[in-house]
């Protein structure tokens, strides 16, 4: 014992910190190991691949059909250039999902009989448009409905192609939004309307917002989708990205615009998915934070009544 009465460790015991430096020194050197190792298995992996497709006996004409760097080149522009539409369908369908895909996970969610209509109505439009494949809609609404020539109904393609992904991917994302309404505790709700909220406010005021923060991350998911499904809309005659780099493959009878028409949504694609991977990560270390957090002051607790 050390002279202000502090049990000191036994002699030829290590210290907690230097006991725990080696290990730490060894998790290091295993962890680039393990780097190491992955690094060279990948290179191998791929290096292997590599040699298979360039010695086999289609690769003169693969690559002078989907690798031309001169008609890639040449392409890349244009093609750039009408990915804004998609970025216009995106945004502004984007907008409309949010809202419309709430609306709909409320209705679902709201108990009662009163309301049963409603919420019939919402399940059988979900069930409709998450059933029938998004290119069917985009045929029958965007083709068919201005086919009929109704007086005041707009004709025109980019109008419909925000009308069919709206209305096939607000089926999606309300389903993501009831996933996180109904994560919300009953207790909330509960507490709710002993302080006198209705229904409906304890909905709009304590549940949609627990439930809206919780599913940012599969939002961001679905919306990775929708921002490459908006090619789907070149079959009602929309000139986007996808049309543009059909006409600029049949005009030069190669498919290397595809390639470039890839590379467009490879390098817009890819940041957002490790945004929204880092967007899990965070939320699940925040869970874990809080966890940790309960349990150190249930701990102290229970050694406050000891």
């Amino acid at each position: 014992m050390d002279p202000e009465g502090v049990l000191s460790p036994p002699s030829g015991s290590v210290p907690p910190a230097r006991a725990t430096r080696g290990p730490r020194l060894g998790l290091g050197s295993e962890g680039a190991r393990s780097l190491l190792i992955a690094i060279v298995s990948s290179i191998v992996f791929f290096g292997l691949i590599a040699y298979v497709v360039v010695n086999s006996a289609g690769w003169p004409r693969v690559q002078a059909q989907f690798l031309d760097a001169e008609l890639f080149w040449a392409s890349l522009p244009k093609v750039v250039s009408k990915f804004w539409v998609n970025v216009q369908l995106f945004l502004i369908a984007e907008a409309l999902i949010l809202v419309f895909g709430l609306l709909l996970a409320v209705l679902r969610s709201m108990p009662g009989p009163v309301v049963f209509p409603l919420r019939l109505m919402a399940t059988i439009y979900v069930d409709i448009f998450r059933a029938v494949p998004g290119v069917l809609v985009i045929i029958a609404l965007g083709i068919g409905i201005p086919a009929l020539r109704i007086e005041g109904v707009p004709k025109d393609e980019f109008f419909w192609a925000i009308v069919v992904l709206t209305l096939v991917y607000s089926a999606y994302v309300s389903e993501v939004y009831r996933a996180g309404i109904e994560s919300v505790h009953a207790s909330q709700s509960a507490a709710a309307r002993s302080l006198g909220l209705s229904q409906l406010q304890t909905m709009r005021h304590v549940v949609v917002p627990q439930a809206v923060r919780r599913v940012i991350p599969p939002l961001l998911n679905d919306f990775i989708g929708l921002q490459k499904d908006t090619v789907l809309v070149s079959f009602i005659g929309v000139v986007e990205i996808f049309r543009q780099t059909q006409i600029l493959t049949a005009a030069n009878f190669n498919f290397t615009p595809y390639v470039a028409t890839a590379l467009v949504f490879l390098v817009v694609t890819i940041p957002l998915a490790r945004f929204t991977d880092w967007l899990v990560i965070r939320e699940r270390r925040k869970g874990q934070g809080g966890g940790a957090v309960a349990a150190a002051d249930s701990g102290k607790r229970s050694r406050l009544r000891g």
